[in-house]
């Protein structure tokens, strides 16, 4: 295996990236779903 080739697992900035990506998507459905239904996240789970 080349020296140069990074793995695309674990705590590399691959990975950091798409799941920073991935976290802003949920942060905006829940935001969205939340201001269509006008309840919480967590009254939707059945939390609250």
């Amino acid at each position: 295996m080349p020296e140069n080739i990074q793995p695309r697992f674990g705590f590399v900035n691959f990975a950091e990236t798409w799941n920073g990506r991935l976290a802003m998507i949920g942060i905006l459905i829940g935001l969205s779903t939340e201001l269509l239904t006008g309840q919480g996240i967590l009254v939707q789970m059945g939390l609250g």
